[in-house]
């Protein structure tokens, strides 16, 4: 078994197909096949289910793929580690938010891609806290607070908040006008939020009760816009309605803690030098003066 098979089985498992694989990789989709047939039989099990639509990944190959994830991203360090020119190369996994990762994130990606071109830049959007470790990926940005985890994180920009309702769910129940008035109101949010408020230096943590849960930060500004509730969220989702009308600042009096925007990786006495360059990068991104970038909002909902 050669470091480079186990690539290649990455390769086909993330796209599905052979011949995306093999375009990727420069090869020929025989090649690809033949490859990975060898791969399973010195394996002695099936990793990937040939279908009419592509590749599928067994549920022994789905085990398999998290180490191969892993030994794949370890060697990438190890060549980092005694590389002498600084070029970036191998592949990285990404995982960013999809409430804010295509519009915030994934043009600094394309930069990273395009800065080095020996590099394979693989990001995956979701609301979900991915297992770094567990799933393969060499970082994920967040957007938020961390919660207790052995996770190195790193800030490299700010984010805030705004408590949020429709017109007409004001007419109906009228605006809260203190943190402790929340937990009396309909809210749209995630499961077990804890929602956190500024009282002069202090800072107020309430427990609402959800009535619309989803778990993606649109959907719920959806819900808020359709009057479901009160809606706790990051300004740059909830901007424009607000200066459209569809949706009132509320409670302004106690505003949303400031919070951050975090790469986070898992602990490491070697950290990748692709994650400390993509870390900088976007350190330098939202550092610089008057960029078009909107600082996003704070919650547990982002």
């Amino acid at each position: 078994m050669e470091i480079e098979d186990l690539r290649i089985f990455l390769e086909v498992a993330d796209s599905g197909r052979v011949s995306a694989a093999a375009l990727r990789l420069g090869t020929s989709k025989t090649i690809i096949s033949r490859r990975i047939t060898q791969l399973e039989a010195d394996l002695g099990a099936q990793l990937l289910s040939r279908t009419t639509r592509g590749m599928v990944v067994t549920e022994t190959g789905s085990t398999f793929k998290a180490y191969a994830a892993r030994i794949c991203a370890e060697v990438d360090m190890a060549r980092e580690a005694v590389s002498q020119a600084g070029e970036l190369q191998g592949r990285m996994r990404i995982a960013a938010p999809l409430s804010f990762g295509p519009t915030h994130f994934a043009p600094d990606l394309a930069r990273l891609a395009r800065r080095y071109p020996k590099l394979q830049v693989l990001s995956s959007y979701t609301d979900r806290f991915v297992d770094l470790v567990g799933e393969g990926f060499d970082c994920a940005i967040r957007v938020g607070h961390l919660p207790d985890s052995n996770l190195v994180a790193k800030r490299v920009g700010p984010m805030f908040g705004k408590l949020v309702a429709s017109p007409s769910y004001i007419d109906a129940e009228r605006a809260p006008e203190t943190p402790q008035e929340i937990v009396n109101h309909r809210v749209v949010m995630r499961e077990a939020e804890v929602w956190k408020f500024m009282d002069g230096d202090d800072v107020t943590a309430v427990r609402p009760n959800g009535r619309f849960i989803a778990d993606n930060a649109l959907s719920l500004v959806a819900a808020a816009v359709e009057g479901v509730g009160l809606a706790y969220l990051p300004e740059p989702l909830v901007a424009d309605h607000i200066a459209s009308g569809a949706l009132v600042a509320v409670m302004n009096r106690y505003p949303v803690p400031p919070a951050g925007i975090l790469v986070v990786r898992a602990p490491s006495p070697y950290p990748s030098e692709k994650v400390k360059t993509l870390t900088d990068m976007l350190i330098e991104c939202f550092d610089r003066p008057h960029h078009d970038k909107q600082p996003l909002g704070e919650s547990g909902t982002f």
